[in-house]
């Protein structure tokens, strides 16, 4: 007598699936599965709603399981996929680069306010690219340059400009290092900003597999921030704009940081989508 292989059809995948994440912490466990299981059967959502009785064949399940198996010990969504959307845009990313927040949105879409006469904008702490991508796009007439001291972190935001068709300059060195005698419209950056003592209550995500050298900023998050804005004036051009996002609550201490710098002329905050002052600005 043989038996029936058992059937492994999608919405089974997904039940099971949505069970099995929900006990490992996931949260939003039912969508992430369906995720993951667009990936394996090169289908959309929609594509997927409408097959939930289709079998998985074994290298379709194969490929899922080993997914499944890498979100149930807690590695990013977003670093098993491979993408990451952002102002409109895929960008490419691995556990070299900080997975893009639309937090960070928020930085942009300042900086783009701001920057409608600039006809040169650094991005400090590129990563994946998203800051500076997002800016060539939106204000063609400016020559963008970035740095990073990760080559790694370099490399997939040189794979990011090219994907996207955006015109970037990149460099490897640590912050103003590869500028010497350039001066800038704009100077924006979102640092590592993480205080040291907080480093380990982070989500186990973020702690367990996003680059930590670009979290730590030090025993009270602001060492990058006093750095840049110290030496920031030297690659300004009179009249150009130092551009932070920042940590939840540190706002005003960045604020008199840009004040105590020389970045009186003209000040601002931008509360993001939640409400917490995320970017904070100065003209020189």
């Amino acid at each position: 007598m043989t038996t029936t292989p058992e059937k492994w059809d999608v919405l089974k995948v997904l039940n099971w699936t949505k069970g099995y994440l929900a006990e490992k912490g996931v949260e939003n466990p039912r969508l992430e599965a369906e995720w993951m299981l667009c990936e394996a059967l090169s289908l959309d959502r929609v594509g997927l709603y409408l097959n939930f009785d289709k079998p998985l064949s074994d290298a379709e399940l194969a490929a899922y399981r080993t997914m499944v198996a890498r979100r149930g010990k807690r590695e990013p969504l977003q670093y098993i996929l491979g993408t990451q959307e952002f102002m409109g845009h895929e960008f490419h990313v691995t556990p070299a680069v900080l997975i893009p927040r639309h937090d960070t949105e928020v930085l942009v879409t300042e900086a783009i306010k701001r920057a409608t006469a600039a006809k040169s904008i650094l991005d400090i702490g590129t990563g994946s690219g998203c800051v500076a991508i997002s800016l060539a796009k939106e204000l063609p007439q400016a020559e963008v340059c970035s740095v990073d001291v990760s080559a790694e972190a370099l490399e997939v935001a040189r794979g990011n400009a090219e994907r996207n068709g955006a015109s970037v300059q990149f460099f490897q060195g640590s912050l103003f290092e590869p500028f010497a005698g350039r001066r800038f419209d704009m100077v924006v950056s979102n640092p590592p900003y993480i205080p040291n003592s907080e480093l380990a209550t982070l989500q186990a995500e973020v702690r367990g597999f996003e680059p930590m050298g670009a979290l730590d900023g030090g025993a009270d998050g602001l060492d990058f921030y006093r750095r840049i804005v110290n030496d920031a004036p030297g690659y300004l051009n009179p009249g150009g704009w130092l551009i932070f996002e920042v940590g939840a609550g540190q706002a005003p201490q960045v604020l008199g940081l840009l004040k105590a710098g020389g970045f009186a002329d003209e000040t601002f905050t931008q509360t993001d989508p939640a409400g917490i002052e995320r970017v904070v600005g100065g003209r020189l």
